[in-house]
Parts: C-alpha cells; sequence; structure tokens
C-alpha cells in the first residue's frame, strides 16, 4: 500500500511540469500576423473596459482604486500564461471584491494600509488553494457548489452591490462596512435621501443614463469607456469637486513592485481569513469555470479544469505578492475578449500593458473622474448578475433545488454583509436535500406487462404479482444513509406475502455499495434463510459486485444466486422449486403459450 501511495505521488509530482507551460500550446501561433492582430484588437477593446471597472471593483472591496489597476496588470497575464481558455480575462470582479471587502472589513479600523495588506493576503491564500486543487487534480471539488446555490447567492450579492452603490449616486458619506448588519445600512440610506447632493444627482443620473443608452442602442462601442471620458471632462470643466463633488482623486504613478504581504500571527484572524479564502476561492472558480467552458465549447478548443485552476491559482498568487487583491475570471470582458476575435493568450497580456501604461504615464486624466460615475460602471455591471428565471426553472425541476436556490438568496441578504454564513448555508441545505432524497430512493415491486412483456412498477400499472416469487427494484446507490431504508421496505412488503419463498433484488439501479450497505444485505440474507426464503441478486453492475466479492459476501450467499438477468434468477428459481412457486405473473408471454401447450 505504501509503494501504491508513492508510485501515486512521484507519477502526479511529475505531472506538475506541464501545468506550467500551457502557453506552448498557443505561442507559435503568434508567429502569424493575422493572429497578432487580432489579440492586440481584443486586448485593446477589453482595457478600455477593464480600467474604469477595476478601479470601480476596488472600490467596492473597500481599497484604493489604483489597487483594482494593480490587479489588472500583472495577474491578468499569470491567468493568461498558466490557465487553459485562451479567451478568458482575468482581474477584479464584482462579486469576489464584495465578499473581499467583507473578509477584510474586521481590519478597516487599523487603517487603510493594513486592509490593502490583509486583501494582498486573501488573494495569495485564494492563490495557493487555488494552485493546489489544480495540482492534485481536485477540480471536481467545483462540483460541491450546487448551480441552484450559486444563482441564490448571486442574486442577493447583486442586489447587496448594487444598493452598496447608491450613496455614490446620491453624494451620500455613507459605508456599508461601517455597519454590523445591512438593514441598517439600507435603512440609513433610506432615511438619508434628503440630504442627497444635487450636483452628484445630476453626475451620477448622466452616467447612468449614458451606460443604459450606449448598451441598448450601441452595444459595439465601447459604452463604460466613452462614460467615463465624457462624465471626466464634465467634471473638470464645471469644477465638479469645488462644488462638493466626490471625485477619484491622486493616483500614484508608477509599476507595483514585489511585496509579500507579512503581518503578525494571529490565529483567530488568519483562520477567519482562512475560510474566507476558500469560500471566495470556490465562488470565483464556477464564474471562470462556467465562462471558459461555454467559450470553449465554441472555439472546439481543448480546455482543462485542473489547468484552470492552476491559472486562477497564480493569478491571485501574483495579485497577493504585487500589491494587488483577489481576481477571478469576468463573464463581461471574457464575452468581449471572445467577441473581439481573440486567439489566444496574448490578447490578455495586451490588455495586462495597457494597464500597465495607463499607470506609468495616464493617472493624471483620470483625477477629475467622478465618483457617481463609477458607483454607475458597478450597478449597470450587476444587472446581468440579477436572473429570477434560473430560480424558477429549479423549482419545477426539483422543489429541492428551488427551495435551496431561495434559502441561500434569503440567507445571504439576511446575513449581509457575513456574505460567507449565506453560500455556507446553501451549500450544507444543498448537500442536506441531497442527503434526504438518497436515503428514499425510489423502491417498487416489479411485474409483467402482458402487452409488451416489460417489468413495470406493478403498484403504479395495476399488474398481478406472485405470492410466491417476488423482484424488487432499487434506484439508488446503496450506502449507510439508506440501507436502513432498503431493509424495512423489503422487510414490510415481503410481511404481507407468508408464502414468498424466492426474493430478487433488481441491482442495476445501485451504481455504488459502501461497507454499512454491504452489511445490511448480509443480514437480509440470514434473517430471510430462517424464514426458508432465498434471496437472488440480478444485473448487478461490476463495481458492485466486485465489492459484494472483495468482502466475502458473494461467496457467503452463493454465486450461484447472483445473475445477469432477472429472467435467468426466476429460471433458475423455477429449476429449484418446481410448482412449489407460481411465476407466472412474471413471465414473458411467449414463454406462458409454450408452458401451457406443453401443459
Amino acid at each position: 500500500m505504501k509503494a501504491n501511495t508513492q508510485h501515486w505521488l512521484l507519477s502526479l509530482m511529475k505531472s506538475w511540469g506541464g501545468f506550467f507551460t500551457p502557453y506552448r500550446s498557443w505561442l507559435g501561433e503568434l508567429k502569424h500576423p493575422a493572429t497578432i492582430k487580432a489579440d492586440l484588437v481584443a486586448g485593446l477593446t477589453v482595457a478600455t473596459i477593464a480600467i474604469p471597472q477595476a478601479m470601480a471593483y476596488a472600490q467596492l472591496a473597500g481599497l484604493p482604486a489604483y489597487i483594482g489597476l494593480y490587479a489588472s496588470f500583472l495577474p491578468v497575464m499569470a491567468a493568461a500564461l498558466f490557465g487553459s481558455s485562451r479567451q478568458l480575462s482575468t482581474g477584479p470582479v464584482a462579486l469576489a471584491s464584495l465578499m473581499s471587502a467583507t473578509a477584510i472589513q474586521p481590519y478597516a479600523s487599523l487603517g487603510m494600509e493594513v486592509m490593502m495588506t490583509y486583501a494582498a493576503l486573501l488573494a495569495l491564500m485564494i492563490g495557493v488553494f487555488r494552485l493546489s486543487l489544480g495540482l492534485l487534480r481536485l477540480g471536481v471539488v467545483v462540483d460541491f457548489l450546487s448551480n441552484p446555490v450559486v444563482i441564490g447567492f448571486t442574486n442577493a450579492a447583486a442586489l447587496i452591490i448594487a444598493t452598496s452603490q447608491v450613496p455614490k449616486l446620491l453624494g451620500l458619506d455613507i459605508k456599508a462596512d461601517q455597519f454590523d448588519h445591512y438593514y441598517e445600512y439600507l435603512w440609513t440610506v433610506a432615511t438619508s435621501v434628503g440630504n442627497a447632493h444635487g450636483a452628484t444627482l445630476i453626475m451620477s443620473g448622466a452616467a447612468l443614463y449614458c451606460l443604459f443608452i450606449l448598451k441598448r442602442y450601441a452595444p459595439m462601442l465601447p459604452g463604460i469607456l466613452i462614460t467615463v471620458t465624457l462624465t471626466t471632462v464634465i467634471a473638470w470643466l464645471v469644477h465638479y469637486d469645488a462644488i462638493g463633488g466626490a471625485v477619484l482623486g491622486a493616483i500614484p504613478k508608477g509599476l507595483p513592485s514585489f511585496n509579500f504581504p507579512a503581518i503578525e500571527f494571529n490565529f483567530s484572524h488568519l483562520s477567519a481569513l482562512m475560510v474566507s479564502a476558500i469560500v471566495i476561492g470556490l465562488m470565483g472558480l464556477v464564474e471562470a469555470i462556467s465562462i471558459s467552458k461555454a467559450i470553449a465549447s465554441q472555439t472546439r478548443q481543448p480546455w482543462s479544469v485542473n489547468q484552470e485552476l492552476v491559472g486562477q491559482g497564480m493569478a491571485n498568487i501574483t495579485a497577493g505578492l504585487f500589491q494587488g487583491y483577489v481576481v477571478s475570471g469576468s463573464f463581461s470582458r471574457s464575452a468581449v475578449n471572445f467577441s473581439s476575435g481573440a486567439v489566444t493568450g496574448f490578447a490578455s497580456i495586451v490588455t495586462g500593458c495597457l494597464v500597465a501604461i495607463t499607470l506609468l504615464f495616464l493617472t493624471d486624466l483620470l483625477y477629475y473622474l467622478p465618483q457617481a460615475t463609477l458607483g454607475a460602471v458597478i450597478i449597470m455591471a450587476v444587472l446581468n448578475l440579477l436572473a429570477v428565471n434560473p430560480i424558477k426553472r429549479a423549482w419545477k425541476v426539483e422543489r429541492h433545488d428551488g427551495v435551496a436556490a431561495i434559502v441561500t438568496f434569503v440567507a445571504t441578504l439576511m446575513f449581509a454583509p457575513h456574505l460567507e454564513i449565506g453560500i455556507l448555508t446553501g451549500i450544507i441545505l444543498s448537500i442536506g436535500l441531497f442527503l434526504y432524497r438518497t436515503m428514499r430512493p425510489n423502491f417498487v415491486e416489479l411485474a409483467r406487462d402482458q402487452e409488451d412483456g416489460i417489468l413495470r412498477d406493478a403498484e403504479l400499472h395495476g399488474l398481478p404479482t406472485s405470492d410466491t416469487v417476488a423482484i424488487y427494484g432499487f434506484d439508488g446507490d446503496l450506502y449507510f444513509a439508506n440501507a436502513g431504508y432498503l431493509e424495512g421496505k423489503l422487510f414490510n412488503t415481503m410481511a404481507s406475502k407468508p408464502a414468498l419463498k424466492v426474493v430478487i433484488l433488481d441491482m442495476e439501479g445501485v451504481g455504488q455499495i459502501d461497507a454499512t450497505g454491504e452489511n445490511m444485505l448480509e443480514k437480509v440474507v440470514d434473517r430471510l434463510s430462517t424464514k426458508g426464503t432465498y434471496l437472488y441478486f440480478a444485473r448487478s453492475k461490476a463495481q458492485v459486485y466486485n465489492a459484494m466479492e472483495r468482502s466475502g459476501l458473494v461467496a457467503r450467499i452463493g454465486k450461484q444466486h447472483f445473475f445477469k438477468e432477472r429472467k435467468d434468477a426466476l429460471q433458475y428459481a423455477q429449476q429449484m422449486f418446481g410448482d412449489a412457486i407460481d411465476i407466472t405473473p412474471l413471465q414473458l408471454p411467449e414463454l406462458k403459450r409454450i408452458r401451457g401447450m406443453h401443459g
């Protein structure tokens, strides 16, 4: 066993080299001028959206705007070089920014420098977490976040994000992180509407109107860039800051430097940050992986979830080491990158270079950018997260999924700003509901339908059954949570048949069996044998049969009691017991006719 473990570990480590060189698959394509041109255009187009969004999202995270630019420089390039999707655009996103704000909010009283350090440390933790999942090939862990839970959470988060920007639109000095509960923040904003700043209202109204009109009637134009440029010029012309309007202000020139986020060791602080890192790390992966899958399905390019985990991990590690904060794949920017014709990851490298140029030479132009415009940019961006129809659809497909979505939505709003409680509530509930469903799988007695010869649910279709032979179907994995249920159903249904001689358990629906399930079957066989009743197994899957063979159950019961088909089990029972049993309701129609002729 130890040798096998060591061999597996060595094989795993040898495969890691390929994880850090995925860019080789597209690097050679850059020798084609058409590819370079397409990537340059796509990179420039995405940059016009990424730069203002990055600044807005950084403020959403409770950080200075320029931190968003830092996070849009080297991390974007790292994701492109080490990720799997060529068109995925990585950087600051609304949801991760809000969750990051929640995670670092307890340190707000220690000053902005400390918050920036904790934000970088959080990104580093997320990066290590995602990278570890990728290297260990554990991309499947993302599946623990069910779609209904994600839908419920993102809808609630979209409302929280949008409402958090209302003070910017009204010119109020109110921040959501000043309150222990989000409803307190909402009440304060609602009661302060009368104190709104007139010039700010006009500016925010103009920004929202411009964003809406451009998105609806000129979607091909860079609406965000146009709105930012227009409102910045207006703010400069009218001396917006002099009349009380809030502007972005001075942004330090220069590129971010390498800076390990060192903090004083505090277990309670670090443990809380680790929990946030895991939750944010998983939520961000859902977004990144979803858009990567969608793009890969259209481009037909190879894609790997574990490679994407490595790319997203390296991007966040880079963000943590170069004064940034958490980054993830963006739906909106990836869609723009793809629609703009991006062919390789070089497009994202172009985007990162343009952000660097902005940091080096263009920061003075952003001084008069109105805070109201940044608030409007965030609100328009998160409107895409609001989606009620998927919740309705989940409810129609499976009520439990609908409940999980609604409860997650309500819990996220109720416990805000502690968003991790909302998502964890949804995860625990969805797992609990899944276990509840699998605890009571479908269990029916089967009988032959004489019209088409198919074995069907006898009770549902009103089919006659035999008093001496019964075939039971069980649909679901046989494990600790439902082993007792199957045992109870077997004995309760057999209680109504005192003359029962043979029980055939159809195992086709059983995909897996654990020790509890195997032990229960052994007990059932023993109890039935004391009553002179025999248990046969039909259509067992290979993995289930092998498990019972390894445990010794097959040898104990006897291999002759395991059959490939139900008809084989019936024929064997007929040979063993003859006229002592009646298999007529379970026979194929033609066999009945033949038997009748011979009789």
